[in-house]
């Protein structure tokens, strides 16, 4: 004899009362769970019931317990099944952080656990998440394809410049901020980020500056408008190439800036410095003596190369660091293809190895973690119009990326570096002068 769905229904939210009730005695939380019928239960005494995890179903909670992945997590919160009420998803693990949640194993009734994920795991829900995630192989583990390296830049930035028009600048700096005072915006951070670069590089009037993957323009005009430089730019993105085309235009830059829709490993001539923003976590590891070597012919002796760029944290085991880790596969699956992020040490040693000789070296984690943060709060705030420009999953998925992102710098996981370096040679003196107190003035 059948069951009544009613009666199914009502033994899976009992089970689900139970399981968190239990926990909430063994957790001392700052948070609530709010489940499908509309209870609230505090995951601890002192729990703030503002912030929320809600779920819309037992089917969203038995597959999370059938399978307790990062990636899971994520493409329920894309699709709406899990949601966060109190404030936006920086605000929420913020207040979920503070305390420190821990909850272990042998503190737990093993019979009621046991029971109740029992009814709760059998309750099923259809697979998700297919529909926006990269369709090949994401991980830039071998020998760079160039037909795949523009399907990746194409996958992430070619979802159109007016989503990333809603939490960048006006400028459409897709990199680092540079912070003289934490408590500045996104405006002021980029635009002395662009003059913090520029004055690394001891840029002036005459100098043929190449910016490599120049994303929107912002870099090679600023250059050009401020310091007096012949800028070249490249890019396989077809919007970044079209928006910074009609921008150098539009600033009366056509004969001092030119961008090319083009693979940098196809350019030639020689340029007196260089920049690589963001650019190299899409090389590759296995790629970056080719990476260097061909930044290297383009610099003429002496000249100047500054390479900014995302790292992780070094491991003694050097296959614990090859391994990736669920949060990376999660970003190169949905939202990065491609990239691979390695530890300064190494980069520094493939620089010195391909023939630059490094003279600095600045760490700015701090930096990236307060940009991606105020990307996650800007984005979070026209919540309306993205979803209408890339559909809620995909807005979600951004707000996740970028808040995680964020915090991944704040706890140095993640890293950034600028790193400047010279083409040597002995017969040719270095553009630069005998200390950096100017930079910091």
């Amino acid at each position: 004899m059948a069951v009544p769905a009613s009666s199914v229904g009502d033994k899976r939210l009992s089970a689900a009362r139970r399981l968190f009730e239990h926990v909430a005695t063994r957790l001392d939380g700052s948070i609530a769970v709010r489940l499908w019928d509309g209870s609230v239960i505090p995951l601890g005494p002192q729990a703030d019931t503002r912030y929320q995890v809600t779920f819309d179903s037992a089917a969203t909670l038995g597959s999370l317990l059938r399978r307790p992945t990062l990636e899971n997590l994520v493409i329920h919160y894309a699709e709406g099944h899990i949601d966060l009420i109190g404030g936006d998803l920086i605000e929420f693990v913020e207040a979920a952080q503070a305390k420190r949640m821990k909850l272990k194993w042998r503190d737990l009734d093993k019979g009621l656990l046991l029971r109740s994920l029992w009814t709760l795991a059998r309750a099923r829900s259809t697979k998700a998440g297919a529909a926006y995630r990269y369709a090949e192989d994401e991980a830039a583990r071998v020998a760079s394809d160039r037909r795949h390296d523009k399907d990746y830049i194409q996958f992430h930035y070619d979802i159109g410049d007016d989503f990333y028009r809603l939490f960048l600048d006006p400028e459409m700096q897709y990199s680092c901020g540079y912070f003289t005072d934490f408590a500045n915006g996104i405006e002021q951070a980029q635009k002395d980020k662009l003059d913090h670069i520029c004055r690394k590089l001891r840029l002036k009037p005459g100098d043929r500056f190449l910016d490599v993957g120049c994303g929107w323009g912002g870099l090679v005009c600023h250059a050009a408008l401020n310091y007096g430089v012949t800028a070249h730019g490249v890019t396989l993105s077809q919007n970044q190439h079209d928006f910074a085309v009609a921008k150098a235009a539009r600033l009366g830059l056509a004969d001092k800036v030119t961008i090319e829709l083009k693979d940098y490993r196809l350019l030639t001539g020689k340029f007196d410095k260089i920049a690589s923003i963001g650019m190299y976590e899409h090389v590759g590891i296995a790629n970056y003596p080719a990476y260097f070597g061909k930044l290297l012919s383009l610099l003429r002796p002496g000249g100047v190369l500054l390479n900014h760029g995302i790292t992780r944290r070094a491991k003694r085991d050097k296959k614990r660091f090859r391994r990736i880790r669920p949060e990376n596969r999660l970003i190169l699956k949905y939202i990065f293809p491609g990239s691979e992020l390695d530890h300064i040490g190494h980069s520094v040693e493939s620089m010195e190895a391909s023939g630059f000789e490094v003279h600095d070296v600045e760490g700015l984690r701090e930096h990236y973690a307060q940009t991606t943060r105020l990307w996650c709060q800007r984005l979070s705030a026209r919540r309306d119009e993205a979803i209408a420009q890339v559909g809620e999953a995909k807005y979600r998925l951004w707000v996740a990326y970028l808040a995680g992102v964020s915090f991944a710098f704040k706890n140095g996981t993640l890293r950034l570096f600028q790193t400047v370096a010279t083409r040597h040679n002995k017969n040719v003196p270095v553009e630069l002068p005998p200390t950096r107190a100017d930079l910091y003035r």
